[in-house]
């Protein structure tokens, strides 16, 4: 896969989730959203704790945990911002059509950072060293593409949940579609940024992925933990949850 076949996913993964809300307003975007984000819930999850933690601890230093700590307490600070809109929550205010930038700021600052690891997919034979400590010593790259779907099928929700909210708040569909397209830009500038910063001896990709994958199991927990009903969980949510987990282990 090409770097420029990686931005398209990453793009059109947001531009679909804005089109389900645009184009299909009869459809019940809420349950939508819940058993979307299951699905990127349980795939992120496994694919952290099957793939990523061990690789990182296999080919990290003995400190790497502390950055996967490090990751988990940004993204809680991050959703202090956001508003827990990555894992579906939707507060519309009457911001007469206004960006609401903390909330913006917080998800691009996520989506720009998940971006970085995908790099390693790109660097090509030059920088083998690069790709084999952040755990694709195959050179196959079947771990950076699973990374690239569990945020392909992550954004797919918030995008939902970013343009519900955005309409919902005042904002006109064409300027709705702008702050979203500037939100889908993010994850491949991070992804351009890791490319070219990872030729550099102080640019670690191996520490950022190791931050990436805490922020993904904040997400993934909170996810899983939110969508029990009355200390019940939803029988289609845990069918998309289980889906997820599949998904993961055959994607690695």
């Amino acid at each position: 896969m090409t770097m420029i076949w990686g931005t398209v996913l990453l793009i059109g993964s947001v531009l679909i989730g804005g089109g389900v809300v645009v184009f299909l307003q009869n459809l019940n975007r809420g349950k939508l959203i819940k058993v979307l984000l299951s699905l990127s819930g349980g795939f992120l999850l496994a694919i952290a704790f099957i793939h990523f933690i061990p690789e990182i601890y296999a080919h990290g230093s003995e400190n790497i945990g502390y950055y996967i700590l490090l990751g988990f307490l940004i993204q809680l600070f991050l959703e202090y911002f956001s508003g827990g809109i990555e894992h579906g929550h939707i507060h519309a205010k009457d911001t007469k059509g206004t960006v609401p930038w903390s909330l913006f700021i917080a998800l691009s600052f996520h989506s720009f950072f998940e971006g970085m690891p995908l790099a390693a997919e790109f660097l090509g034979e030059t920088s083998q060293q690069v790709v084999e400590h952040i755990g694709h010593h195959h050179g196959s790259g079947e771990g950076v593409q699973g990374l690239l779907l569990g945020i392909i099928l992550h954004k797919i929700p918030v995008a939902i949940a970013l343009m519900t909210l955005l309409l919902a708040s005042g904002f006109k569909t064409s300027k709705a579609w702008l702050v979203l397209f500037a939100f889908a830009l993010m994850a491949p500038i991070g992804m351009i940024v890791g490319h070219y910063g990872a030729k550099n001896a102080f640019f670690n990709l191996e520490i950022i992925l190791a931050i990436v994958v805490g922020m993904f199991l904040h997400i993934s927990t909170t996810i899983i933990f939110e969508s029990s009903e009355n200390h019940k969980f939803n029988f289609i949510k845990l069918v998309s949850l289980l889906l997820g987990v599949g998904l993961a282990m055959l994607a690695i």
